[in-house]
């Protein structure tokens, strides 16, 4: 019962039943289904009903696909809860904001969806990702996430906590990493956090192999037996690992009996939790079950239809327009559409397979008619000639080949081993190159008839032939319709050679060859050089000049240069797709840029020069027809940007692996320079005034009512954003620049004016105070700001809160928990124990340093006599040979001790350092303290 794949149960009338379906934002795995835009282009909509309608939609259709397929699960692992803290996640597309508050409330609304309104039973029960502090995928199953009490409190906890107490999840799945040096599949959190919340039984579900990891890669335990106990002890209920096959956990866990690290108790909680969980998708009393009539009538339904439509809208972000648009349709006027995205749509690893979709090319054909829209996709024609002189040939069977794209799987690699090989010969081949950045190119065969559009609505490719792959015969074949699989097969780089070059297949690490039967993968590579027929931008360039306007489509394929498993390193548009705006423009002033992506990119230079751009994630079946409305003004755009789009990758922390947002100054939190654009950002085709901002405060319901009046004072009807910041005015620890505490997307014909009133409770106000160990909402006075983004602020108010000022840190009473700084430098938190607890840990190279404000080391007697010397008593663990020293002063610099730390024999095991200090210093004074050497400190203490 404990595996992912638990079997069935004859005696007890129990049938098979498996955790986890993807369904991020649409069925996903399991062939053709509506497929929603991607969850960041979700959040970008900043609208709760709509969210909560898709979820509806996705929930729906789960339980219409498993009538004909018993493999869709209905305990769905969705949504993607991680904030978006840098934008260099590879799974940028999978979280929605960079904003906790944005985050719970877009994640509660799409799980009530899935979940469904009924009071006993569950349309589908969402399993939140990944728990926690996850936000990379570099080395993600052995780095470690350093995350202090603040961050903790105040950020990444608070992501996860508003679906689980709203009872719209039934639990969550722990991420890969390490939080503070312990895996999270081993986390006190889940515990002492998660359980809290509510009183519902929750469902922790393993993350795939998560828990062999635990030994195999992150070393955390010796033995697989101690770590799947520690696992079940710590809240695991639901083991992912080794695919369908349960045996190596079940014996793990009877190894684990036998050696008493658990007892049936254990696991009787864990089934519990999964049974209580099957009860509430209504397996047990189906006659009862008010969604088990759901069926095939339910699936792909014109309203889905619609709604991914509508959802693609809400999505798209107009970043900057200078009048260009909307673009006006008299007729006559000619649009050229261009780019590498402009007659595409990328799916992502966590999408379904189109059943029918609509690219911006056909959008515009729809629109406008084949004859006034010119279009450029800007891939370079190339050739490629080997050493011996003879050309990579396709054959031709397989340059016009249709795959069906109903039968993509992200799972499995997308060539096919049925059609022959590449080969070489006297004849060339075209062949589309496009460089996606960071040398990752993708080749794909040219078909000869190329103006012809693909059919309407249709789910197959798009014009332009297959992409080169290798299957697993190790041969080269025009056979993939677009680049995907786990391992993705349809990349290459070139590499230097001579005055050639030698074609390099990501997927294998191995050199494409020529042999006697076609190109294949080898050790060793054929040099091959390769000859450009047409650069993609003197295509783009001859293809704007006859347009009255342009638009170009760039942006990201999601299989490529940042996906799971792999960062991005840089925010910079790829150099390919750089020159082609920069074409575009050049040949015509009048080109707005699409940045269809997955993720922001820094663009500061067509911010300057381009008239027009937008952004949308990869929107789905619907983002053609989506951008198209928008660019022509049948939909005024109101998305508005969950992140922070920076201007250089010089705005970002040095480190992707830096969690601690305060000290780095990172998302629109602690961020201190000018973003590119800035969070809540987004322009609209109306304008709208705010006036008469009141602020009502109830002691007793310790609630702040703002209330105020928006007017939409321009010509046509849109939706505003309206977004409610609060900030303090003088805060004694470091707080944020501004923090959303809550939004409302409401609709508004011209000169129609609206009261939009907020309800905040009064702890919005307030932090995580790890002075005291406890939420605090200081008196003094606060800012309540109301505008259409986090910069662009119409309206302030002010809020005195009165009430007995916070007393200094009790150190003489308490001591001090190390990890309970204020600030640091070239310090990580580590565990503690293996169990639970965290201590700060300082390296070989670099002193460390911890800042501890306002500690109170007591008052001088009635005689006027300082308290006299003390000892400080460390609790430290070191596990190099030799020394290493532990320095406190006090925030003027007066020094009062220096304590050495011998080598105690490893990381956790502490001892009692006691060093006296001559004279402890009398009333209240910032203490700091330096760590010299690689040692682990978990906690101070003062004795007289």
């Amino acid at each position: 019962m404990l595996h992912q794949f638990a079997p069935a149960v004859p005696r007890l009338g129990l049938a098979a039943f498996r955790t986890g379906q993807e369904a991020l934002h649409g069925v996903a795995w399991m062939g053709p289904a509506t497929v929603f835009p991607q969850a960041v282009g979700l959040g970008a909509t900043w609208n709760e009903d709509l969210v909560r309608r898709v979820g509806e939609a996705v929930g729906t259709e789960v339980r219409a696909m498993r009538k004909w397929n018993e493999r869709v699960g209905l305990n769905v692992w969705a949504p993607t809860v991680n904030l978006l803290r840098d934008p260099r996640w590879g799974r940028n597309e999978e979280g929605y904001s960079e904003d906790p508050r944005l985050t719970a409330s877009i994640a509660t609304a799409y799980t009530r969806g899935l979940r469904g309104d009924h009071p006993t039973y569950w349309r589908t029960a969402p399993v939140l990702k990944h728990w926690l502090a996850h936000n990379n995928e570099t080395e993600r199953d052995t780095t470690s996430s350093s995350v202090r009490p603040r961050v903790l409190r105040e950020y990444d906890l608070e992501a996860f906590r508003g679906p689980i107490e709203a009872g719209t999840a039934i639990g969550v799945m722990p991420a890969y990493n390490l939080v503070n040096g312990r895996p999270n599949h081993v986390s006190p959190l889940l515990r002492e956090q998660l359980r809290a919340w509510t009183d519902q039984e929750l469902v922790v579900c393993s993350d795939a192999g998560a828990p062999s990891n635990l030994v195999n890669s992150e070393h955390y335990y010796d033995t697989h037996e101690e770590a799947t106990a520690a696992a079940l002890r710590a809240g695991v209920d639901s083991f992912t690992d080794h695919d369908q096959d349960s045996s190596q956990i079940i014996a793990r866990l009877h190894g684990a009996l036998d050696r008493g690290l658990i007892d049936e108790s254990d696991i009787d909680t864990a089934v519990r939790r999964l049974l209580t969980m099957r009860f509430l998708l209504g397996e047990f009393d189906p006659d009862q079950d008010p969604y088990a009539g759901i069926g095939e009538e339910s699936f792909d339904t014109p309203g889905h239809r619609a709604l991914a439509q509508e959802s693609a809208e809400q999505a798209v972000v107009l970043l900057k327009n200078d009048g260009l648009l909307p673009l006006a349709d008299d007729g006559e006027n000619t649009v050229a559409v261009v780019g590498l995205l402009a007659d595409d749509l990328k799916l992502d690893w966590y999408s379904g397979s189109f059943i029918r979709r609509t690219t911006l090319r056909e959008a515009l054909v729809e629109r406008l008619g084949a004859d006034r829209v010119i279009y450029a996709e800007g891939s370079d024609t190339v050739r490629l000639r080997a050493a011996d002189g003879s050309w990579v040939q396709v054959p031709e069977s397989a340059v016009a080949e249709q795959q069906d794209e109903g039968s993509f799987n992200p799972a499995n690699a997308t060539g096919r081993t049925d059609l022959p090989p590449v080969t070489t010969g006297d004849t060339p081949t075209d062949l589309a190159l496009i460089d996606w950045g960071g040398g990752a190119l993708t080749l794909r065969a040219i078909e000869k008839e190329r103006e012809a559009l693909p059919q309407k609505g249709g789910g197959g490719r798009r014009v332009g032939g297959l992409y080169l792959t290798v299957a697993g015969d190790g041969y080269v074949r025009a056979a993939a319709d677009r680049p995907g699989g786990w391992i993705v097969q349809e990349t290459f780089t070139l590499e230097s050679h001579g005055e050639s070059h030698l074609l390099k297949h990501t997927g294998s690490g191995q050199y494409i060859s020529v042999a006697a039967d076609g190109l294949k993968v080898a050790a060793q590579g054929t040099p091959f050089s390769v000859e450009v027929v047409r650069r993609g931008e003197d295509a783009v360039a001859e293809a704007a000049r006859r347009a009255g306007t342009v638009i170009v489509v760039a942006g990201n394929d999601a299989h490529i240069n940042g996906r799971e498993t792999e960062d991005r390193t840089t925010l910079a548009l790829p150099p390919h797709q750089d020159r082609l705006w920069r074409a575009a423009h050049a040949a015509n002033p009048r080109t707005a840029l699409v940045l269809s992506a997955a993720y922001p990119y820094a663009v500061p230079e067509a911010d300057d020069r381009l008239p027009a751009l937008l952004w949308t994630a990869h929107g789905g079946q619907a983002g053609g027809t989506a951008l198209a409305r928008v660019l022509y003004g049948a939909v005024s755009p109101a998305g508005r940007l969950p992140q922070t789009w920076y201007a250089s990758d010089a705005d970002l922390p040095n480190q992707l692996l830096d969690y601690d947002i305060i000290s780095a100054g990172a998302t629109y939190l602690y961020f201190r320079g000018t973003p590119l654009y800035p969070f809540g950002h987004g322009l609209s085709y109306a304008s709208f005034s705010y006036r008469d901002l009141t602020l009502t405060q109830d002691p007793d319901a310790a609630t702040l009512i703002a209330s105020f009046t928006i007017t939409n004072t321009g010509d046509v009807a849109a939706d505003e954003v309206v977004q409610l910041y609060t900030r303090e005015s003088d805060p004694r620890v470091t707080r944020p620049g501004r923090q959303l505490a809550a939004y409302r997307r409401l609709r508004l014909d011209p000169g129609l004016s609206e009261t939009v009133t907020f309800t905040l409770p009064l702890h919005v106000l307030g932090f995580w105070d790890v002075a005291h160990g406890h939420w605090t909402v200081d008196p003094g006075t606060y800012e309540i700001l109301a505008g259409a983004s986090s910069t662009d602020i119409r309206l302030t108010a002010t809020l005195k809160l009165d009430g007995e000022p916070p007393a200094p840190r009790p150190v003489l009473v308490r001591g001090l928990e190390a990890a309970d700084f204020d600030a640091q430098t070239a310090t990580t938190l580590v565990d503690r124990t293996k169990v639970r607890g965290d201590a700060v840990a300082s390296g070989a190279d670099t002193p460390g340093r911890l800042v501890f404000r306002t500690c109170d080391f007591g008052a001088r007697d009635t005689a006027g006599t300082s308290t006299g010397s003390a000892s400080v008593i460390l609790d430290a663990a070191r596990a190099e040979p030799g020394e290493a020293t532990v320095e406190l002063h006090l925030g003027d610099g007066t020094h009062l001790a220096t304590a050495r730390v011998p080598s105690t024999g490893g990381p956790y095991a502490y001892t009692a350092v006691r060093v006296a200090v001559p004279e402890l210093p009398d009333g209240v004074h910032d203490l700091h303290i330096t760590l010299r050497g690689a040692l682990r400190l978990a906690r101070l203490s003062f004795s007289g």
